[in-house]
């Protein structure tokens, strides 16, 4: 698994961690973007879906200055104040089979998900 960068002292940890199959896609699919050099994977969680909250991923070219911003290979991932602490220690993974492919968040701060991993409470 790709590690963040080193956390300075002070610095909060990671909410979210990236799988190395993660980075490569992510990496892979803004290499794919017009801007993707600017962009940054943006990770939030939302009011709504089934079970309380939804997971809501996609790029960004905006950084507010209390977003927490962490680097995986050349992935730089952005996660505001509120979501990190709905997602702390959360894993960010992709899966590429037949069957299930997609992106799956592991979040052990969630207490139930629904049957198709789009939302938790």
């Amino acid at each position: 698994m790709n590690t963040a960068t080193t956390v300075k002292i002070g610095q909060r940890p990671s909410p979210v961690s990236l799988t190395d199959a993660a980075t490569a896609k992510v990496a892979e699919l803004l290499a794919g973007e017009t801007d993707g050099g600017n962009l940054a994977l943006r990770v939030a969680v939302r009011p709504g879906g089934c079970s309380g909250y939804s997971y809501d991923m996609f790029f960004d070219a905006d950084v507010a200055d209390d977003d927490i911003v962490r680097t995986f290979g050349t992935v730089k991932v952005v996660v505001d104040p509120e979501s990190a602490e709905l997602i702390k220690g959360a894993t960010l993974d992709w899966s590429g089979g037949l069957q299930g492919s997609g992106f799956h968040i592991t979040n052990p701060a969630a207490t139930r998900t629904c049957g198709c991993g789009s939302s938790f409470s």
